[in-house]
């Protein structure tokens, strides 16, 4: 089901952009400013169009990935988690698309409140997931410290989990605070949670080798 729903949410979007097509302006709104307001136009076939062929690209590169990986067999142990990111990610994606027809078509969204609650409840899903993680090149938290141990990585990822949770939360607070300050307590908090798992796994793999932060 989670292999075939990507499919689907993209035969949507595009459903719905043939539907909607003809009652499009000849100039969409595809770019919105932190306070949501639209600052870039673009025609409509690119507002229509240029979003289910981005999901259409990122999903095809999605699915042919895990099997250019040297630890493929690690993937497919966590194959439903990663099928389930896949999935949660072109969900956004949609959203994303109905959301910009929807303003081309006079409805009353606030782009910036929409896109940071999708964003965080992205992030929720995907720090749910993390911790089920095995080790691989192309999704995770690759380091090269996460790379070189199994302990190392199992524990970064944990934390990495708790970390994304905590970001995504926050983040969908910080849509019903007003711009600047939305978009500014987002971005710190998903900063926070991409930095702290890359300094915790230097500092396991550090005291896992007796390096310097090890005798500390």
């Amino acid at each position: 089901m989670r292999r075939w729903l990507p499919a689907s949410l993209i035969a949507g979007a595009l459903v719905f952009s043939v539907a909607v097509y003809s009652r499009l302006p000849d100039h969409v709104p595809v770019h919105w400013d932190i306070s949501g307001d639209p600052d870039r136009l673009g025609s409509r076939l690119e507002g229509a169009f240029l979003m289910p062929l981005l999901m259409i690209v990122l999903y095809g590169v999605m699915q042919w990935f895990p099997s250019r990986d040297p630890r493929a067999a690690n993937i497919a142990k966590f194959r439903a988690a990663y099928d389930t990111v896949v999935a949660a990610t072109i969900a956004f994606l949609a959203v994303v698309h109905v959301l910009v027809l929807g303003g081309g078509l006079g409805w009353p969204i606030n782009m910036t409140t929409v896109v940071l609650v999708g964003l965080g409840a992205l992030f929720i899903v995907l720090g749910n997931l993390l911790p089920l993680v095995r080790s691989n090149f192309i999704f995770g938290i690759r380091t090269p410290w996460t790379l070189s141990s199994d302990t190392v990585w199992t524990r970064s990822h944990r934390v990495g989990g708790y970390a994304m949770v905590a970001a995504g939360l926050l983040t969908v607070v910080s849509a019903f605070l007003r711009p600047p300050l939305s978009v500014g307590v987002a971005l710190t908090s998903l900063a926070c949670a991409a930095i702290v798992p890359i300094v915790y796994s230097y500092v396991l793999w550090s005291r896992e080798r007796g390096g310097p932060s090890g005798n500390a």
